[in-house]
């Protein structure tokens, strides 16, 4: 099987067999985001390779393949037939596969509309990552992230209609201090229109060669503290009014909440205001440009 560049896959995909599809990212302007800034550009594997790696992996783990991840940053910008064939070889491989998953940003699930992605379902595509990270457009300008709340908004609720599972990511203290507020507000009201199947939370940590740690070194982005990170979290768990499971299911956060809303939300903010009381030596160091 052949890989290049970073390969990155949600935690939640731990035990899934990797196969990589794209290279690279095709946005790749995130200011938090340091992952493909070195390269590689992004472009799509050809099916015929991207086939011939789904048959090595058939011949070296067996046909009990239950899960499997198409990276790498954007899979979902691939053409829909392209992707589609794909699915289809590994179903066709692996007849134990309970779930394909890819990572899809808003601006391509929208650009693929509601006939493609059933076209995708309909081939074995099952869960789609999708990193929301916040539902407020003031904070999606600022981190340059290319998309709005309403483009947002539209792209979960297409994936929903297609029948394809949906996790949305949040990236706590996206914001900054100076909006953090608005951050929470609008992501709760974003993802409560949505109604995706996942809530996974992480925090932010600044990473090298970034423009984000350029902004905090200058002065024109302030970090939250553990507990202002924390206050937010509770604002936006209070927030969220829609059926979806909730998980912090990452290094990053300074918490880990798990549960089902909205039965779950009152456990889950009391487990917040729990941790505000702690002594700040329990949270993790904030990691400033480190990695």
């Amino acid at each position: 099987m052949q890989f290049e560049g970073p390969i990155y896959r949600p935690p939640s995909e731990a035990d899934s067999l990797l196969i990589q599809a794209t290279v690279g990212c095709p946005h790749n302007k995130c200011t938090f985001c340091m992952i493909y800034k070195q390269g590689p550009p992004y472009r799509v594997r050809p099916v015929k390779d991207i086939c011939e790696d789904i048959d090595a992996a058939r011949a070296e783990y067996g046909e009990n393949v239950k899960t499997l991840f198409f990276p790498s940053g954007n899979t979902i910008a691939m053409p829909t037939r392209e992707l589609a064939a794909i699915c289809r070889h590994a179903v066709k491989r692996f007849p134990m596969l309970q779930r394909i998953t890819v990572y899809g940003s808003s601006r391509y699930i929208v650009q693929k509309g509601l006939d493609d992605l059933k076209i995708l379902r309909a081939a074995g595509l099952s869960r789609i990552h999708v990193g929301l990270e916040s539902g407020d457009d003031q904070v999606l300008q600022r981190v340059k992230k290319g998309t709005t709340a309403v483009e947002q908004i539209a792209a979960g609720r297409l994936v929903r209609r297609a029948g394809i599972e949906l996790s949305e990511y949040v990236i706590l203290g996206l914001g900054g201090a100076e909006l953090s507020e608005p951050h929470a507000r609008h992501t709760a009201a974003a993802l409560n229109a949505i109604v995706p199947d996942f809530v996974r939370l992480r925090t932010l940590v600044p990473k090298i060669n970034t423009l984000l740690l350029h902004e905090i070194k200058k002065g024109r982005f302030q970090l939250l503290s553990p507990y202002d990170v924390l206050r937010e979290t509770r604002q936006l768990v209070e927030g969220l009014e829609c059926q979806t499971v909730l998980t912090s299911d990452h290094y990053s956060n300074y918490l880990d909440l798990n549960g089902r809303l909205p039965d779950d939300k009152p456990r889950l903010l009391d487990t917040v205001d729990q941790a505000l009381t702690w002594d700040e030596s329990r949270f993790r160091s904030m990691f400033v440009g480190t990695q």
